[in-house]
C-alpha cells in the first residue's frame, strides 16, 4: 500500500514539474517577443543595455521590474520614453519580462574612476554620520543585490544611478519614494557620484 501511494505521489509530482516548466518556457516565449518588438532597442536583447542613459535589466530583481512597468503604466513614475511602451502589456507580460531578465548574469565591469570608487564603497557600506546620509548597503544589502522589491544596483551604469539619486533629491522620482527622498536630500553631488561610480563596478 505504501508503496502505491509513494508511486502515486512520484507521478502527481514529475506532472506537477513537467507543468512548471512548460509555464516558465511559455513565460520565457511571452518575455522573448515582447523583448523583441521594443524593449531591445534601448535595453538590449539581454537586458545589458549598452547605453548609459538606459539601465541594464540583466540581473536585476524581477519583482522590482514587474513593480517599475506597472508603476510606469499607472503614471506613478513618469518617463517619457516608458509610458508607450508599456500601454499593451498586462500584469502576466510584466511578470515574465521580469522573470527573463532577473534570469540573465548581471554586468561585471570594473569601475572607471578608482579614488571616487573608493568614497563611493564609504559612503555605501558606513554613510556619512557628518551629514547624515545612512548607509545604503542597510537597505540594498552589502553586495548591492536589493530584494525582490529593492533593486539591484551592482553592475549597473554610474550615470543611471546618478540620474536617479537626483531625481529623488529633487523629488522629480515620486515612486520608490519612502525612504529614497530623504536619503537623496542629504547626499551631495559628490556622494551620488561616487556610490554610483562604486556600484558600477560591483
Amino acid at each position: 500500500m505504501r508503496m502505491r501511494q509513494f508511486i502515486r505521489a512520484l507521478g502527481m509530482l514529475t506532472v506537477l514539474v513537467h507543468a512548471g516548466l512548460a509555464v516558465a518556457q511559455a513565460d520565457e516565449a511571452r518575455a522573448k517577443k515582447i523583448i523583441g518588438g521594443s524593449c531591445f532597442l534601448c535595453h538590449g536583447a539581454e537586458g545589458e543595455s549598452a547605453s548609459e542613459v538606459f539601465p541594464r535589466l540583466a540581473g536585476q530583481n524581477a519583482e522590482y521590474i514587474a513593480k517599475q512597468l506597472e508603476n510606469f503604466k499607472s503614471g506613478k513614475r513618469k518617463s517619457s520614453a516608458m509610458v508607450s511602451m508599456v500601454t499593451e502589456l498586462t500584469p502576466e507580460d510584466m511578470l515574465a519580462l521580469g522573470e527573463f531578465y532577473a534570469s540573465r548574469p548581471p554586468h561585471k565591469e570594473a569601475a572607471k574612476d578608482l579614488p571616487l570608487a573608493a568614497v563611493g564603497q564609504y559612503i555605501y557600506h558606513a554613510g556619512n554620520k557628518f551629514s547624515g546620509v545612512p548607509s545604503c548597503a542597510s537597505c540594498h544589502g552589502p553586495d548591492g543585490a536589493g530584494s525582490n522589491t529593492l533593486p539591484r544596483l551592482a553592475g549597473q551604469h554610474a550615470a543611471y544611478l546618478d540620474n536617479q539619486l537626483k531625481q529623488f533629491n529633487k523629488r522629480e522620482r515620486n515612486n520608490d519614494n519612502a525612504v529614497m527622498h530623504s536619503v537623496a536630500e542629504k547626499m551631495t553631488a559628490l556622494e551620488m557620484a561616487a556610490v554610483s561610480e562604486y556600484l558600477s563596478g560591483k
